[in-house]
């Protein structure tokens, strides 16, 4: 979910930047990355989910040699071989407990494997489908090696655009704004409830519910849906996109207002964003200013609700975030 998503570690750029502030956001956003170069090699082979991944590894003919935990979260990711990860759904009564997102997330990075988009590949050497075993659901992926190199901002729009072209393709139909209609949802979870004043829920309510207004008569495809800056790895293979549990049907804006979000209102890093914004638009999109200035709305609104869930016990930086947010917020009221 937000902000949960694979990393590496912070060190200058080896390719110029465009901006220190745009290089220092994403070596930021990349401290929680699913496939880093630097793991943590403490022994979790007793734990039942991960050997339950360790068994489906062996079925299909792999021998896994490690246990490299990666993130142990709502899933744990666990590195069994040089270039064999599993994905493990472990969360079992959050917003992410069962296998229907799995599923989803595996069908579409299937497709945009088969279509050579730019994104971390599933394993070839497994059945692309989500596996089921001793109770767990999970995914088997490429590990990647990671540089630690900020990403050129106008390889983020190209790449980005190359994505949705893949995903223009998809058999499997989508949710519609499907990360909007579960904030509505998860505000009225008891964590967010205690968290936000009844004021700051209204506030994300009003935004939430006048964005499904506003995008939905728009022109829709699939989406990442979760385009932000933590979600794409510079790799030795190229700049690489990850983590497709919440892709949904919506306007292309969406994705392009998460990815830009915290350069231009938190950074306001504006060389930067531009970039991105006119190396996607070279590749022969239009896109609408009005509906990119909603969807950083809605983005900004789905981000302040699922802090509570993300982030229950957050460090004074979060803490700052979070109220930039809602007061970029009240100003659109």
């Amino acid at each position: 979910m937000l902000g949960i998503a694979p990393a590496s570690g912070e060190q200058k750029p080896s390719t110029a930047p465009s901006s220190v502030a745009f290089s220092a956001l994403f070596h930021s956003l990349q401290q929680k990355r699913l496939f880093s170069p630097r793991t943590n090699r403490h022994s979790r082979a007793m734990n039942p989910a991960i050997r339950a991944a360790q068994e489906v590894a062996l079925h299909h003919g792999m021998t896994p040699d490690r246990c490299d935990i990666l993130q142990d979260a709502h899933t744990v990711v666990v590195r069994l071989t040089d270039d064999l990860v599993a994905r493990i759904v472990t969360d079992t009564t959050g917003p992410r407990s069962g296998t229907t997102w799995l599923q989803r997330e595996t069908a579409i990075a299937a497709h945009l494997t088969r279509q050579g988009a730019p994104i971390i590949p599933l394993h070839p050497n497994l059945p692309p489908v989500a596996h089921l075993h001793q109770g767990y659901a999970m995914n088997f992926w490429t590990y990647v090696t990671a540089l630690p190199t900020a990403p050129d901002p106008d390889i983020i729009g190209r790449t980005l655009h190359e994505c949705h072209r893949a995903l223009a393709s998809l058999p499997e139909p989508l949710p519609t704004l499907a990360i909007v209609e579960e904030s509505l949802t998860i505000l009225e979870q008891a964590e967010v409830q205690q968290a936000l004043t009844p004021a700051e829920i209204d506030l994300l309510s009003h935004h939430l519910r006048c964005s499904l207004q506003a995008l939905g008569p728009l022109p829709h495809q699939a989406l990442h849906g979760d385009a932000h800056m933590g979600n794409l790895l510079m790799t030795t293979r190229g700049l690489l996109w990850t983590d497709w549990e919440d892709a949904f049907s919506g306007p292309i804006e969406w994705d392009i207002a998460s990815v830009i979000w915290n350069a231009q209102i938190l950074e306001e890093d504006h060389d930067s964003v531009e970039k991105i914004l006119t190396s996607y638009q070279q590749q022969g999109v239009e896109m609408d200013p009005e509906a990119l200035q909603q969807c950083l709305i809605a983005r900004a609104a789905v981000m302040s609700t699922w802090y509570p869930i993300l982030y229950p016990q957050p460090n004074p930086d979060r803490q700052r975030k979070l109220q930039q947010r809602l007061e970029w917020l009240k100003e659109r009221v």
